[in-house]
Order: C-alpha cells, then structure tokens, then sequence
C-alpha cells in the first residue's frame, strides 16, 4: 500500500474477501500456543447479524466489525493481514471503531480478547483499554461471555472483556475569555 491507508465502509464486493483475512491473522497465534478450532469466521457470523463492517485497502488488508451492545460499540473482530501488521493499520481501525462510537452516542468501546496475547489485551491496554469488571457487564456480553466459554475459546487461554470510554468532545467556537472585573457606574463591579 502506498501513502496513508484509509477506512472506508466494507462493500458487497469485499465480504467474501475478509474471512480469508481473519483466518490469516488467526493462525499468528499459533507463536503463542493457540490454535482455533475450524468453524466460521467471526466476521461472516457478524456481518450476517448486521454488524458495521470496516476495511483498510483496495482489496482489503485489514477489518473491523461493530456492533452495539449493551449501549456500548462492541468490537467483534479486528484482523490484519500478518504481512500487513506492524504499519499501523490495526490503531487505524481501532481510531474508526472509536469514531464510530462517538458518532452513535454510545457509551464507549467494548471487546472480549485474550488477556497475556500481545497483539491482544496488551495492545488494547495500550489504545486506551482497561478491563470492564464483570460486575459492569450488561446481558449482551455476559451472553458472549458464555457463548465463548460454550465454543471451547476460553480453554485456548485466559480471556477478558474490556472497555475504553470515549474522548470528550473538543470545545467549538471561541475561547471562553476569563471574566474580569472593573469598578462599576454605582461602585459595583462590572464583568466581561
């Protein structure tokens, strides 16, 4: 790719092209001991759910898949193709995932990821993530929570769900000019 990629909004055309990116970017965790049982992609299960679909490249190198949740944006996957890791791309997705909260009036960004995996919960910590302590979920993640437990994914190594709070929002128009106070007409002071 050259210059500065872009997220755009997936298309028809580039669905059938992302489980092939997941899956490359799922066997990256064999490094760490962790192999996926065969099934299908996360991303197939979730744009056929209605999630938001989001991609990096012209083919596509890169996604990620949103739902709300719980008044949350939960990411429901984030993948990159492993010869495409290391450029930015991931933070690229992670900055539109946020965006997109923001644009929904969501209350912030949730995912479920592996805990000690560094291009998981570490990354995330890193992009401004804690975990969402599980007196703090809502009915939809402790369902996802328990389908993964279901699915066999949290034998593979220990889990988390996490949360990130969104930016405030920046001031617009002009600076607020610090009142000051002069003598008034009648001896009271006068603010401006």
């Amino acid at each position: 790719m050259i210059g500065m990629p872009s997220v755009r909004v997936a298309t028809f055309a580039d669905l059938p092209l992302l489980p092939a990116i997941e899956q490359a970017a799922d066997r990256m965790f064999a490094a760490v001991g962790i192999h996926f049982p065969p099934g299908p992609a996360v991303v197939e299960e979730a744009a056929g759910a209605g999630a938001e679909v989001y991609v990096v490249g012209e083919p596509p190198v890169g996604f990620a898949a949103v739902r709300e949740r719980d008044g949350y944006t939960h990411l429901e996957q984030i993948a990159v193709r492993p010869e495409q890791t290391r450029r930015g791309i991931g933070g690229l997705l992670l900055k539109q995932v946020v965006g997109h909260a923001a644009a929904r009036g969501a209350a912030g960004v949730t995912l479920l990821t592996f805990r000690d995996v560094p291009w998981n919960g570490p990354w995330y910590v890193r992009h401004g993530f804690s975990e969402l302590p599980e007196d703090r979920w809502g009915p939809q993640i402790r369902m996802l929570w328990e389908a993964e437990i279901a699915a066999g994914l949290h034998a593979l190594g220990p889990r988390l769900v996490m949360a990130r709070g969104l930016p405030a929002p920046a001031s617009r128009g002009r600076r607020r000019r610090r009142a000051r106070s002069r003598p008034g007409p009648a001896g009271g002071p006068v603010l401006r």
